[in-house]
């Protein structure tokens, strides 16, 4: 390592010796920056888990625009709209079509005894130009009472009973007092407000919830005509719709709002975001008491380095080698720490924790920026350092 560093920056790696000649101080730092870097790592993956089923259900619709009561922060929440505005923003240019999106969360009572809760879309039989693909494909079959399509990714559902499913081949099941067969599955996964999700038909959704009416909608969905900007569509329905009562912007910007939502206002994600930050805050103290306790066991040397004409970008080069060897070896071993703790979470949760290559390098940047802030914070006191007043 010494002649590798010593190729690498030039000269002698200083900060590296005199890290490696105290190994259990150097072991207790990286072990601490290491620690530090699981905490923010668990806590971005939950926060990533968290943004991710928070638009799950937005990836599941093809349509430019939806319209929401005002008060819906959430594609969960919120008053419902009435299916009156369908037909008034139909009569509006740049409007191709439209439909009602009912949702309700259905609980649903395993044979094992166990419950889980299954968010559940109702729509139109014959909506499946508003749907991805692999449930378009499969949404035919739910013009039949009862029939849904059922998520895969369901939390907790007993293995095996999902699997190859098919008209022919359902997987029959109770709920809200009704036998619900499902004759095919789409994939979306549980999330933090439920376990599953399921698709079926509106007239199957207002059956199974009998207090919902058909003329209150929880959104509604537009395709506009091609080549029409929908952003234009957007403008022109603000100014027909009551905007009081009605919120219309595009659906990416729907599922942009909830995820800022989900993440800056409800406490969940709050409570997330505040573990970032003191996971930094405890990788930027660990990393000061070891620097400064290095600088201070090491002063006369550095007092006879500055007597001899050095200045304090030589130190402050010494004390950041120090902190970039601190922040490469705290990281390695956190990194490995958290994939293994992401399986296990992934597994026990059923929420998507995965580590992207993009969280990796945000997190190896903010472990140097911390490290050599700490650095520099550590410095301080020999800046201002007479040599004579050292011996």
């Amino acid at each position: 390592m010494t002649r590798f560093l010593t190729y690498l920056f030039g000269r002698l790696p200083i900060g590296w010796l005199q890290l490696s000649h105290n190994r259990t101080r150097l072991l207790a730092a990286s072990a601490g920056v290491a620690f530090a870097n699981l905490l923010v790592f668990v806590q971005l993956g939950i926060l990533g888990a968290l943004n991710g089923t928070t638009v799950a259900p937005y990836a599941m619709f093809d349509a430019d625009i939806m319209l929401s009561s005002t008060d819906a922060n959430t594609i969960a929440d919120g008053s419902n709209i009435a299916r009156q505005r369908l037909y008034e923003a139909l009569s509006t240019a740049g409007v191709a079509d439209g439909i009602a999106i009912y949702i309700a969360n259905l609980e649903w009572q395993r044979d094992d005894g166990t419950s889980a809760t299954l968010q559940t879309f109702g729509l139109a039989a014959d909506a499946d130009a508003f749907l991805a693909p692999d449930i378009a494909a499969k949404f035919e079959p739910l013009t039949l009472e009862d029939t849904v399509l059922m998520d895969s990714g369901t939390r907790g559902a007993p293995p095996g009973i999902l699997y190859n499913l098919s008209p022919s081949k359902p997987y029959t099941f109770e709920a809200n007092a009704r036998t619900l067969s499902a004759v095919g599955t789409f994939t979306m996964g549980g999330g933090f407000a439920a376990d599953g999700a399921l698709f079926t038909s509106d007239q199957t959704f207002l059956r199974l919830f009998g207090s919902r009416v058909s003329g209150a909608a929880n959104h509604i969905l537009l395709k506009t005509q091609d080549g029409i900007d929908a952003e234009v569509v957007v403008e022109r329905l603000r100014r027909i719709l009551p905007e009081s009562s009605v919120k219309v912007d595009t659906l990416s910007n729907a599922a942009a709002a909830d995820r800022r939502y989900q993440t800056t206002e409800r406490p969940t994600g709050i409570i997330f975001g505040f573990g970032v930050l003191i996971g930094v805050l405890v990788g930027i103290v660990i990393v000061y008491q070891i620097l400064s306790t290095d600088v201070a066991d090491h002063l006369k040397e550095y007092a006879t380095f500055k007597a001899m004409g050095y200045g304090q970008p030589f130190f402050l080069g010494i004390v950041f080698e120090e902190a970039v060897i601190l922040a490469v070896f705290g990281f390695i071993p956190g990194l490995l720490a958290s994939l293994g703790l992401y399986g296990v979470l992934s597994q026990a949760t059923g929420l998507p924790v995965d580590m992207g290559l993009d969280r990796a390098v945000i997190v190896f940047l903010g472990t140097l920026l911390a490290c050599v802030l700490s650095g520099a914070i550590a410095t301080r006191r020999l800046a201002a350092a007479d040599p004579a007043d050292l011996f």
